[in-house]
């Protein structure tokens, strides 16, 4: 049967990763994986969750199934702190999915089901997986232009533009907070413009927020996704806990639905659980879990704020210093933007040789696009980076 089968092709940044350990040089820089990591490179558990893990293993008495829908108190959790008091809870409906991308799956099979022929809009660039997601679930997709790469900032105009040529029904997704690859962000004004759009031209807003905390902090990450909450009469969520909550490998995350009112609420979810039992049957417990008692104790929940503060605010740091590096050493405010961009990711406009080079002459590892993950930079040696970028201009 398998031999009617070719390769698939690799994932470019699960390829990248293979490389990067495969290098022996010491001076090697990995800027490709999307994790956050501290000064000394690592990954490390976060304060906050750990106690709560601890308490979990002393506390926990059966490890049978939680349901389709999972933890309902994650679920009451995570929908205050995404929505806050933008929307009335009585329309939303919450499940738990494996991780963001099970969050977006999980969505897209329900707007299969209500919405068989609309195009789902995406930004160019978007998450690589963002695609193939929607047409695994056997939607179509079309892009809107979102990013100029000349000057790093977001095309609003052009966004605006090609989201006139959506037809009502359409769906369009938008990313929440710190923008993957870019980093450029809508600004609240330009939230409500786009708010303003989606209503007028009746197009079904679906919102990917995976970097809540990472930009301008908890509440300002989520402002553009609650204008949106608060004027669209119908939306779809899908959040992550991975990034903020640094429990990447135990999948976390929420699939959400606002809809008109708590009866047309239940029926989409209902078949998004039954979406769910055709896909994984029933979500993973411990970090949704471990999440949840984070959220629900007062001192846990502090402590995890603060260092989810740090966190942000040493991306900020590296972020400012990365640019007056590459302005030293370019002579030039070309990678000004660097310092404005908000969230893990930054692209640097750079061509495919030129991150080949970079790779083979100076050990610095980037995916395909030239984005970089900006909490992976060496802070003792931004110079150095910045010269090598530069020598290959």
């Amino acid at each position: 049967m398998f031999e009617q089968l070719d390769l698939a092709p690799p994932d470019k940044i699960l390829a990248l990763i293979d490389l990067y350990r495969a290098d022996t040089r010491a001076n090697k820089v990995d800027l490709g994986v999307g994790v956050y990591k501290d000064r000394d490179g690592k990954t490390p558990v976060m304060r906050a969750v750990r106690k709560a893990e601890e308490r979990l293993l002393r506390e926990q008495d059966t490890k049978t199934y939680l349901g389709l829908a999972g933890d309902v108190g994650f679920n009451a959790a995570m929908l205050r702190l995404v929505f806050g008091n933008s929307v009335e809870t009585s329309r939303v409906r919450v499940a738990q999915a494996p991780g963001g991308s099970g969050a977006l799956r999980l969505i897209a099979e329900l707007l299969r089901r209500t919405r068989p022929d609309a195009t789902i809009w995406v930004s160019r660039p978007t998450w690589p997986n963002h695609v193939p997601t929607m047409r695994g679930a056997g939607m179509q997709t079309a892009e809107y232009a979102y990013f100029d790469a000349a000057s790093g900032t977001v095309n609003f105009e052009g966004m605006l533009a090609d989201l006139a040529k959506a037809e009502s029904g359409d769906i369009v997704l938008l990313h929440g907070c710190c923008h993957n690859p870019t980093g450029a962000n809508l600004t609240i004004a330009q939230w409500q413009r786009v708010a303003a759009l989606l209503v007028e031209r009746g197009l079904l807003p679906f919102i990917d927020i995976a970097y809540q905390g990472f930009g301008d902090g908890l509440d300002a990450d989520a402002e553009g996704l609650r204008i949106v909450a608060a004027n669209a009469p119908e939306m779809v969520v899908a959040s992550s806990c991975s990034k903020n909550f640094a429990v990447y490998r135990d999948r976390v995350g929420t699939a959400m639905v606002v809809a008109r009112n708590a009866t047309q609420a239940d029926i989409a979810m209902s078949h998004m659980l039954a979406a769910a039992r055709a896909l994984y049957s029933m979500p993973p417990d411990h970090g949704a879990a471990a999440v949840r008692i984070v959220l629900d104790d007062p001192a846990l929940r502090s402590e995890w704020e603060a260092e989810l503060e740090d966190m942000r605010q040493r991306m900020l740091r590296l972020r400012v210093a990365f640019a007056d590096a590459l302005r030293r050493q370019s002579n030039s405010d070309r990678f000004d933007f660097i310092a404005e961009h908000r969230g893990m990711f930054s692209r640097l406009g750079l061509t495919e040789a030129q991150i080949s080079r970079l790779r083979d002459e100076h050990a610095v590892y980037m995916v395909g696009d030239s984005r970089i993950n900006v909490a992976g930079l060496p802070e003792d040696r931004l110079d150095d980076l910045a010269k090598a970028i530069v020598s290959v201009l």
